[in-house]
């Protein structure tokens, strides 16, 4: 059976004015993938995931979810698919004021119809599923910087998304709080489906979690390289994805 593609995209310039960071970019995004969009430092990874996620329109191409060019559409048709998904953001971005329940509990308030009671069960429900059960009064400043990673994890899956997108999750943790999100990705990608775009550089991250990758590069504005990041490593396209795969294991 053939897998269904959940993001198509097509002839992609991503920049800022007259400044291109990235030109004709072509991959696709398939159900139940775990796909990273890796590369070094001032490539256009976090600016592709802007794209992605409609918060800037590209310079030119087509981004197709669910058989909705995104770059194209209404801002009514955008919405729509944002509700789709999900985002965590590197800070975790929790509003300061709120309980990590009240965090939770907004987009499900501005989305839909709920009883007050059944947001709020929901909300103890995300919790829950990321493995903060009892700290739905807690405060962000109250927790670590994993459990924040966490809470917004839980905030990002308040509805249900078919996608969830990271910006970075391994930024700030140490390695074993970075291990325990890997692992935590992995649970929500296979026991819910849901479709995973990561954004990050952290090759412990890449190879744990990702069956799908882009490789960006920052001197061709091009994508260097696709496929399993595993088979990237075991047979390289060229040098550069050769040198950022095996960065600090001395070959």
């Amino acid at each position: 059976m053939t897998e269904k593609v959940k993001i198509d995209v097509r002839n992609l310039t991503v920049g800022y004015g007259d400044y291109v960071l990235l030109h004709d970019a072509e991959y696709q995004v398939k159900q139940g993938d775990v796909f990273i969009i890796m590369g070094g430092s001032g490539c256009g990874k976090s600016s592709m995931l802007r794209v992605l996620t409609g918060l800037i329109p590209p310079l030119k191409g087509s981004v197709v979810i669910d058989g909705t060019d995104i770059a194209n559409a209404s801002m009514e048709e955008v919405q729509k698919i944002r509700t789709k998904s999900g985002i965590l953001y590197q800070s975790g971005a929790l509003f300061s004021s709120m309980t990590l329940a009240e965090n939770i509990m907004l987009p499900l308030q501005q989305y839909t119809d709920y009883s007050p009671a059944t947001i709020r069960e929901l909300a103890s429900l995300k919790l829950a599923l990321v493995g903060l059960t009892g700290f739905d009064d807690f405060y962000p400043s109250e927790i670590s910087g994993g459990m924040k990673k966490r809470a917004g994890l839980a905030r990002a899956l308040a509805l249900d998304p078919d996608i969830v997108y990271f910006d970075e999750p391994s930024a700030g943790l140490d390695p074993i709080s970075s291990h325990n999100l890997d692992d935590l990705i992995l649970e929500i990608n296979q026991s819910l489906g849901t479709t995973i775009v990561v954004v990050t550089h952290e090759l412990a991250s890449i190879f744990a979690i990702g069956n799908n990758s882009i490789f960006l590069d920052a001197e061709t504005k091009t994508i260097l390289a696709r496929g399993n990041p595993k088979e990237l490593l075991k047979n390289p396209p060229n040098e550069a994805v050769y040198k950022f795969l095996t960065r600090g294991e001395g070959k």
